[in-house]
């Protein structure tokens, strides 16, 4: 099967070009007005496969409907959608032109010495699928946009000593806000929620009913995502504002009680628990069972042992 054409973009200014929009005010940072985006070289990119150097967050009308897990939802309001770096998108012929909004875009260099820099990675969201985009009100749409005309303003100026820090400043402000409004949307979609915690534990049981793990090892927080249709970071930041407990601590917390079951009610050594529950290592079984609870394999069957 071909593959279709991947798009290297490494700069600002490149993006810019590709888009046919003004050569960017400031090299490592640059806010466009999406609504005035001219779609009509599109073409030529459709079905190519694009990757980016940069960090691109970008607010657009919600009119359209958004696939929000399994299910749709059509939002009146606007959604916001983060990318990471490096990561791979196909642009298709679906797309459909927003009356309003902002895509703002920074390279990695504009805060890497900053504290931003350090924290960006605690900023999960960039790694979201599309579905799980942040769904907004309008009052929190205003905020948002008010933060990029504010970095907007300070592109418009001369760059001085103090530009940096302010625009890094914004876009931290910006980012703290997006967290929020995060935290809210989970809050707010706590019912559907519930659902998706009680089948990631019936997907993991699932796994060992049907001992996948002697094949397979123990289930990955990847394919538990998998199953129940997110990205990995977005279901273990809703499973920890759910339950407080990642995807893996779940998988880690179900495979401990096996281990219990097993060192209680069996004869088994250690290794052959170990290998039984997916572990290619035995010593890493004992490491996590003593992590999980606080003592040995070999000291917690000793308690069942009379």
């Amino acid at each position: 099967m071909e593959t279709s054409p991947l798009l290297e973009i490494n700069s600002l200014s490149q993006f810019f070009e590709a888009i046919q929009w003004d050569k960017p005010k400031h090299p490592l940072i640059g806010v466009i007005d999406v609504a005035k985006i001219d779609y009509s070289g599109a073409e030529q990119y459709k079905n190519v496969r694009f990757t980016s150097a940069l960090y691109s967050i970008m607010l657009k009308d919600g009119e359209c409907g958004m696939i929000y897990g399994r299910n749709k939802y059509d939002f009146q309001e606007g959604v916001l959608q983060f990318i990471g770096p490096n990561q791979v998108i196909s642009a298709t012929d679906s797309h459909k032109p927003s009356s309003y909004g902002f895509m703002l875009l920074f390279h990695p260099d504009l805060i890497r010495n900053f504290d931003l820099g350090k924290r960006i990675r605690q900023y999960s969201f960039f790694n979201y699928e599309v579905h799980e985009a942040l769904h907004l009100s309008k009052k929190e749409e205003d905020t948002l946009i008010e933060i990029s005309n504010n970095i907007k303003r300070e592109l418009e100026m001369n760059i001085d000593k103090h530009s940096q820090e302010v625009l890094v400043t914004n876009l931290q402000l910006l980012l703290n806000y997006a967290n929020r409004f995060y935290e809210r949307q989970f809050i707010t979609r706590t019912n559907a929620h519930s659902d998706v915690v009680s089948l990631v534990e019936q997907h993991i049981t699932q796994y060992y009913k049907e001992e996948r793990q002697l094949e397979r090892g123990i289930p990955t927080p990847d394919y538990i995502a998998e199953q129940v249709h997110f990205s990995t970071n977005y279901l273990s930041d809703l499973l920890k504002r759910e339950t407080g407990r990642s995807v893996k601590d779940h998988i880690d917390d179900y495979t401990i009680e096996l281990a219990k079951t097993a060192l209680a009610s069996t004869k088994d050594t250690i290794n052959q628990i170990a290998y039984q529950l997916g572990f290619n290592y035995p010593h890493y079984f004992s490491r996590m069972f003593k992590k999980k609870t606080g003592e040995s394999p070999n000291s917690y069957r000793a308690q069942f042992v009379h």
